[in-house]
């Protein structure tokens, strides 16, 4: 049975009720802003609430959907970005000191065509200061919490992106992944998100961190929802040379539950190292119910991962080192002593280290490359992990100890150093409520083929229909 609350629905469902004027946009936007003035106080999403500015747009856009202009599917829809994406004369932080009081002249690519396409931004998000970390425990906006569980982490850097979904604040958010920054939060969340193919949506007026290995993407509470969101983000852009002129599908077109003749790969070595037992139950769990839905998973060895994950992590360092050296040089002491300290490490990265690594990451390219010629997509663990409690530097998995950054980005930096397309959705839960997620990857430019096995998981596990409580 359907809710009652718009809250609780999928942006699918508020979608199809605003065309047909069941509710208006203006309605939806209040009821958002309550739930937002209700519960945020206890979750620490929003940086910025534009909440007289959201007003006004959910208006606009009731009168445009009344004279039957409907624009798309998110017309009417409230979203919230990562407060990285520029907009205009509205502060972007980045959850930093240094940037409090920065207002860019511009929106964004990708802002400005969730504008174009009549969604209303109800604010910007808080994250990990400059995108650089794994937790959103921000030293100068305070720790994003995690609903399921108040005194565990969201998860990074886009920690409020999911965790405002996850609460039902807003549903369609915006996030940027580097190296796992979309994946890390949708899995200890509970929620959708996806990582595209780098190039398939702009990073045009986005706060960078890495130029090479940054992924901006959408956050959503369905896999429906984020094939909705892609057929408006995704796209050529002029204003960024990275882009790649490919045409757009519709998404959302080709989603079914049925999987007949869809191989999946899952790889044996090192995406089942060094794993949770619960987390390790729970995955095997959900690639047996792909079986049951037609798919063919086969197993399969990706040579050099360990060596992929140490060449992403390089890049990384010496990238990000290089995007903020001049606040590293003139400000160090407005950083987050974290945030300070791989800035420091990445200073040291010499230029022939970063050039071998570069040179490694085309060889890695091409050993994914030869694997997904043999099948569709790749199915692991989205972490290793569920959420660690706020505050904490190390987890035990097993008989091992390993520091809380380490383990978050173990299973997600290396598909963005091959810039394929990753998708992560919840696909069970821990003896403590937590949520767990599974990750299924795809070749260059396959985002409809990663998005269909997980829409295929989704609507036939009961997953998508729990809900944590706020109360």
């Amino acid at each position: 049975m359907i809710s009652n609350d718009p809250a609780e629905w999928t942006l699918t469902a508020l979608s199809k009720a605003l065309r047909r004027r069941a509710i208006s946009p203006v309605e939806v936007t209040r009821v958002f802003l309550q739930r937002i003035e209700k519960y945020d106080r206890k979750l620490n999403c929003f940086i910025t609430l534009l909440d007289q500015e959201a007003l006004r747009a959910a208006r606009k856009a009731e009168a445009e959907i009344r004279r039957g202009n409907y624009r798309s599917p998110l017309h009417g829809i409230p979203y919230a970005v990562k407060d990285l994406f520029f907009t205009q004369g509205i502060g972007t932080t980045c959850a930093s000191k240094i940037l409090k009081n920065y207002r860019p002249s511009f929106d964004g690519t990708v802002v400005r065509k969730l504008s174009e396409a009549g969604a209303i931004l109800l604010g910007k998000l808080n994250m990990h200061e400059f995108a650089y970390g794994t937790t959103s425990t921000s030293l100068h906006f305070g720790p994003v919490h995690n609903p399921w569980d108040l005194e565990r982490v969201a998860g990074g850097s886009s920690g409020g992106s999911a965790a405002a979904l996850a609460a039902s604040l807003v549903l369609l958010t915006l996030g940027t992944d580097t190296g796992g920054s979309i994946r890390i939060p949708s899995s200890l969340c509970g929620i959708a998100g996806l990582k595209p193919t780098f190039g398939r949506v702009s990073k045009y007026g986005v706060y960078p961190l890495c130029h090479s290995l940054d992924h901006p993407g959408p956050m959503a509470k369905s896999v429906m929802d984020l094939a909705l969101a892609m057929n408006v983000l995704a796209g050529q852009d002029p204003q960024d040379s990275t882009t790649a002129a490919k045409p757009v599908p519709d998404y959302a077109a080709s989603l079914s539950t049925d999987l007949k003749g869809v191989r999946l790969g899952v790889p044996q070595n090192y995406y089942f190292d060094r794993l949770d037992g619960e987390v390790r139950r729970t995955v095997q769990k959900a690639i047996e119910h792909l079986k049951t839905l037609g798919a063919k998973v086969k197993s399969i060895r990706i040579p050099f991962l360990e060596e992929a994950a140490a060449t992403a992590f390089i890049l990384l360092i010496s990238e990000s080192a290089a995007t903020l050296e001049k606040y590293l040089m003139t400000r160090p002491q407005d950083i987050g002593k974290d945030v300070r300290s791989r800035l420091q490490l990445g200073m040291t990265v010499r230029a022939v280290q970063y050039l071998k690594a570069q040179r490694f990451r085309k060889k890695v390219q091409g050993h994914f490359a030869d694997a997904l010629e043999t099948v569709d997509c790749l199915v692991t663990p989205q972490l290793p992990i569920t959420a660690p409690k706020i505050g904490d530097t190390h987890v035990s998995i097993g008989n091992t100890r390993e520091p809380v950054p380490s383990a978050l980005t173990r299973f997600t930096r290396i598909y963005n150093l091959v810039g394929i397309p990753a998708l992560s959705v919840p696909c069970g839960f821990s003896a403590e409520g937590l949520p767990i997620g599974l990750q299924i990857a795809g070749r260059p430019f396959a985002e409809g083929t990663v998005l269909k096995v997980g829409y295929a998981y989704e609507m036939t596990t009961p997953w998508k229909d729990r809900h944590p409580s706020l109360e």
